[in-house]
């Protein structure tokens, strides 16, 4: 992978190198604000699509953003999904971050702050984008009363499922229960097929499924508490680490899920659902673009269906709470003023609607949430604005740290290395540890 190159960096000495038959010749030097000598503005940008239509939109839209600012250039690097939280941090850390990348919100997001690493955009948000983009959306990309993201999909969780496995199984309606889930889980399996994929191997996937139960045992306001406190002494939270192991008892999971990838290749969870050898998966609503692309095919699942995580009775999670994220875009606390521009431009109904079509996955800016067209993304945004509640990742709550530390526990009781009691606390003793 190559290296970055920030507009920050020092002006680079001009070098001559001879060598047989060639001679190369580099230099660039930038002033204090991301500019070159010759007035060109450089940024880079960090995002998370490594292939497809992802990769397209974002080099679409870098060059329609460049035609329209001739002074302006943005380098693209693109990271795999599950190295960009480690990677940000080292070059935030260093000092040598990249000028736009995507950002998690929660705890992530408020270490930043903190830290001093992030653009303020409260003041340079534009006019069509604070119209176009609800206020939910934004308080997701807010802390300490400042907005320090630019939102750009919604991505809550459900159970995307092939709705022809489902048939073949007999299975005539998506569950609304707990019990009822385990009621299809039998019906696939008697069916022959693996009831749910899971890519266990990057740990997040595995976890998704306590963030889940989680919510439906916990209160909105334990779940909020608990992402500042870090305090996992209310029952709840055992509660659901038991609910976990009870229906990991059912062996709901495709074989060999604990070594299994989320999104690499055909064998991993979302390949699993793209060649119909698996009938369903709990993830974000990028997940149809994921499996479009590991389709034989190249293209969307034409039987691609989906329904929200079921209720359980007992818990006090409110019914209808939706787990989920709005991904947005942050601008390093060093970057040009054109950052802000670009994000803006981003934000548009144009780019949103182009990112829709590449992604699959649901647009944020409500214009062009219009031209969504699959019943299923409809269903989604449907689930979405009507719920009461609607709770980012645990892992992104809780911050990097404490959030990694329960990715893994959960994949350690899966696995059948702890029980639930000893699952909750080793989060809490990460939590302790800071």
């Amino acid at each position: 992978m190559a290296r970055s190159i920030t507009a920050r960096r020092k002006a680079a000495v001009t070098a001559a190198v001879l060598a047989v038959g060639a001679l190369a010749l580099t230099s660039c030097s930038a002033n204090g604000d991301g500019g070159s000598a010759d007035g060109t503005v450089e940024m880079t940008l960090w995002q998370n699509s490594t292939t497809g239509p992802g990769q397209e939109f974002w080099k679409d839209a870098i060059a329609a953003f460049e035609a329209e600012n001739e002074n302006v250039k943005i380098s693209m690097q693109s990271v795999q999904n599950e190295d960009m939280d480690g990677k940000l941090q080292t070059a935030l850390n260093a000092g040598d971050p990249p000028d736009i990348f995507l950002q998690r919100g929660g705890g992530k997001m408020a270490a930043m702050v903190q830290a001093g690493q992030l653009m303020d955009l409260t003041d340079l948000i534009g006019d069509t984008a604070k119209e176009e983009i609800s206020e939910g959306s934004f308080k997701a990309e807010t802390y300490q009363d400042k907005v320090w993201a630019m939102p750009l999909a919604v991505l809550p969780s459900g159970f995307w499922y092939s709705s022809d496995l489902f048939t073949d199984a007999g299975i005539t309606e998506t569950p609304t229960t707990v019990d009822d889930l385990k009621t299809v889980v039998g019906q696939l399996k008697d069916s022959g097929i693996a009831p749910i994929a899971l890519g266990a191997k990057d740990a997040w996937p595995a976890a998704h499924w306590f963030y889940n139960f989680a919510l439906r045992e916990c209160s909105p306001e334990t779940i909020e508490k608990t992402g500042d406190s870090k305090d996992f002494s209310d029952e709840c939270w055992l509660k659901s680490a038991e609910d976990l192991a009870d229906f990991a008892e059912l062996q709901p999971f495709n074989e060999g899920y604990l070594t299994t990838s989320a999104q690499q290749g055909a064998g991993s969870s979302a390949g699993l659902i793209a060649n119909h050898q698996a009938g369903m998966e709990l993830m974000g609503a990028w997940n149809p673009g994921v499996i479009a692309s590991l389709t034989p095919d190249e293209q969307p699942l034409p039987d691609l269906a989906w329904f929200p995580f079921p209720e359980l009775s007992g818990g006090e999670g409110e019914p209808g709470s939706i787990m989920g994220g709005v991904d947005g875009y942050s601008c390093s606390a060093k970057a040009p003023k054109e950052c802000a521009d670009f994000l803006n431009f981003l934000a548009s109904a144009e780019q949103q609607e182009a990112y829709y079509k590449a992604f699959n996955a649901p647009p944020v800016n409500s214009v062009a949430q219009e031209a969504v067209e699959e019943e299923y993304l409809q269903e989604v945004l449907a689930a979405y604005n009507k719920a009461p509640f609607v709770s980012q990742w645990l892992d992104t709550v809780l911050g990097q740290n404490v959030g990694n530390a329960l990715n893994v526990a959960v994949v350690d009781l899966l696995a059948g290395k702890s029980t639930p009691e000893q699952m909750i606390q080793s989060v809490s003793d990460a939590a302790k540890k800071g």
